[in-house]
C-alpha cells in the first residue's frame, strides 16, 4: 500500500521539476514574475508587492508540493481545530471544503442598518446612514466611518469617536431606528 502524501510528492515533482532549481530562479524574477508565480501556485492572488516575501512565501510553497504537502494527520488536527484557527485558514479550509463561509461578526459600536446618525461640526450637521455593508453619506457609499470623519474635517479621526458611538452594555439591547449624536466642535 502506498503513502498518498509520497504519491502527492512524486507527482508534484514531475510538474514543478527541480524544486531547488525553481527556487534559485526566484531570485531573477521580478515582483510581477513573483505575483503571477504566487497565484498559480495558491490559487489566488497576493496582496503584497514586497519581493523578499514573494519569495520566501514561494520557497516554502515550493518545498511543500515537492514534498507532497502535509500529511493526512496533520490535516485532520487542523479540521479538528475548527473554530481555533486563525479566521484565514478557517476561509480557505471552507472555500476547499465547499462549506458557507464563516460569519465576520458586526461591531457592537455600530447600530443597526437604516440607522442615520447626525454629527453638527463647524456649525453644520452633517447625516450619515449605516447600511449592512458600509455607509452613505452626500450621496456616496463609504466603507468606514473614518473616511467620513477625515472628509468632514481634513484631519484622521476615528469614525467612531467622531460620531460618539460606544459599545453598547452587555444586557442593554438598542433597537432605535434612528439615533441622534449631535456635539458642536
Amino acid at each position: 500500500m502506498s503513502n498518498p502524501t509520497v504519491a502527492r510528492a512524486r507527482k508534484n515533482a514531475r510538474e514543478l521539476g527541480d524544486a531547488m532549481t525553481r527556487i534559485r530562479q526566484l531570485e531573477d524574477m521580478t515582483v510581477g514574475d513573483l505575483a503571477e508565480l504566487y497565484r498559480q501556485l495558491y490559487g489566488e492572488p497576493t496582496r503584497t508587492r514586497n519581493k523578499d516575501y514573494l519569495r520566501k512565501r514561494l520557497q516554502f510553497r515550493l518545498q511543500e508540493l515537492a514534498s507532497g504537502g502535509l500529511p493526512a494527520k496533520a490535516l485532520a488536527k487542523i479540521t479538528e481545530l475548527g473554530d481555533e484557527l486563525p479566521e484565514r485558514w478557517r476561509i480557505r479550509q471552507a472555500e476547499k471544503d465547499k462549506l458557507p463561509m464563516p460569519e465576520v461578526p458586526r461591531d457592537p459600536r455600530l447600530p443597526p442598518a437604516g440607522t442615520v446618525l447626525r454629527r453638527v461640526h463647524q456649525g453644520t450637521t452633517h447625516e450619515v446612514a449605516v447600511a449592512l455593508d458600509g455607509f452613505d453619506y452626500a450621496g456616496r457609499r463609504f466603507k468606514t466611518l473614518s473616511a467620513i470623519a477625515k472628509l468632514i474635517t481634513g484631519t484622521p479621526w476615528n469614525g467612531f469617536a467622531f460620531f460618539g458611538l460606544k459599545a453598547p452594555p452587555a444586557d442593554e439591547a438598542t433597537t432605535e431606528s434612528t439615533s441622534q449624536t449631535e456635539t458642536a466642535a
